[in-house]
């Protein structure tokens, strides 16, 4: 153990204490919306932080890339939604996890995604389990709750002898929206419409037996979630600048920072330069187009205070640009003296995140405990 003065700098700081009160509401939420919740890990790609969402009541997990499949169910964690349409390529290391016994789901969206499924396992045996990705605000991907291919997509899997598992949606137009009123109307566009597909599947003779929703700003909105049976969500748990002007959380919730260090002045300029730039902050700007622009992340001071009106306004590879949002400091080096630490909320908490090999968690006794977090696809 040591603490955050012995950090060398950039470094991911997760407060732990704010992290597992982002977890206990969440599932909270969730156990009285009556679903099962399976968090998404792509987040924190960290078994700690995973471990302490399952401890708190989730069931099973989403991930976005078969490493993390591969690292979780080394941890023991089985039941596992692999929520990215299915590259046929990739076939033969779902068919080996699921052969060492993991319970891995995987989705398509289309009738050559189904038809390469099915053909891969008759080929080798294997039953694949797979949900249909639903589109339910054409965000991203996924089948139309009324769309034509739905049915033929369903057909093909479970007339090629493979278990359909379900339907699955994400309405990422969620991120675009910052009234409570829009968020609902979002959350219920996004349950009825997944509910519809699934409605038709069953319609039709097929079997549905997962109605799989989420996103965190729907997660928290929903007013109901009559005919879902698991709710997905994953950024809640750190939160971040985006999730905070959407309007589901409040800068005091955000548990990811990054430690940084002045290392210079352009007085001129209103200017402070820190040690942490893109390659810390990421390049994620989701806060631009937005109620209110925090650049690359909001400043706060070294135990976490923020300090309202400081942004990191530029970022070059290794050097961050720290100064007013708007107006010049002309006193911003006696203000920040170098060799002054500060902490920077970040926009996008997936994206900092993946800066780093591992966390520093900084528990409620001020130490830092090391939690490594991984990489690749």
């Amino acid at each position: 153990m040591s603490s955050l003065g012995g950090l060398d700098t950039p470094a991911a700081v997760v407060d732990a204490r704010r992290m597992q009160a982002n977890i206990e509401r969440m599932q909270e939420r969730m156990d009285a919306l009556g679903v099962k919740f399976r968090p998404h890990v792509k987040t924190s790609k960290c078994l700690p932080v995973v471990q302490a969402q399952l401890a708190a009541g989730a069931r099973g997990i989403t991930v976005s890339t078969l490493k993390e499949a591969a690292q979780f169910f080394a941890a023991g964690i089985t039941d596992i939604l692999y929520a990215v349409s299915m590259a046929p390529g990739k076939l033969a290391q779902v068919a080996t996890l699921r052969r060492q016994g993991c319970d891995l789901k995987i989705i398509t969206d289309s009738v050559a995604g189904a038809q390469a499924i099915v053909d891969y396992g008759k080929e080798h045996g294997e039953t694949f389990e797979a949900w249909i990705e639903i589109d339910v605000d054409g965000h991203r991907s996924g089948i139309p709750p009324e769309g034509e291919s739905l049915l033929a997509v369903g057909r093909v899997l479970h007339e090629g002898g493979m278990r359909l598992g379900g339907v699955m949606a994400h309405a990422g137009s969620s991120y675009d929206v910052d009234t409570p009123e829009a968020l609902r109307r979002v959350a219920e566009q996004e349950r009825a419409g997944t509910v519809r597909a699934a409605e038709r599947l069953r319609q039709a003779g097929l079997p549905c037996p997962a109605v799989s929703v989420g996103s965190t700003p729907t997660a928290l909105s929903a007013e109901h979630l009559r005919g879902v049976t698991e709710v997905r969500a994953g950024v809640y748990v750190f939160f971040d600048l985006v999730m905070h002007n959407v309007g589901v959380c409040a800068v005091d919730d955000i548990a990811l920072s990054v430690l940084t260090t002045v290392i210079g002045h352009q007085e001129d300029k209103g200017w402070a330069i820190v040690d942490a730039g893109w390659m810390a902050m990421s390049r994620d700007r989701g806060t631009q187009k937005q109620k209110h622009d925090f650049g690359y992340g909001l400043v706060c001071t070294e135990d976490g205070r923020p300090l309202e009106g400081y942004v990191l306004s530029g970022a070059n590879q290794e050097h961050g640009i720290l100064s007013r949002a708007e107006g010049v400091d002309p006193g911003i080096a006696a203000r920040f003296p170098v060799g002054t630490r500060l902490r920077i909320l970040p926009n996008h908490a997936c994206a900092t995140g993946a800066q780093f090999p591992d966390y520093h968690a900084l528990q409620a006794d001020g130490t830092v405990a090391d939690w490594p977090r991984f990489y690749g696809w």
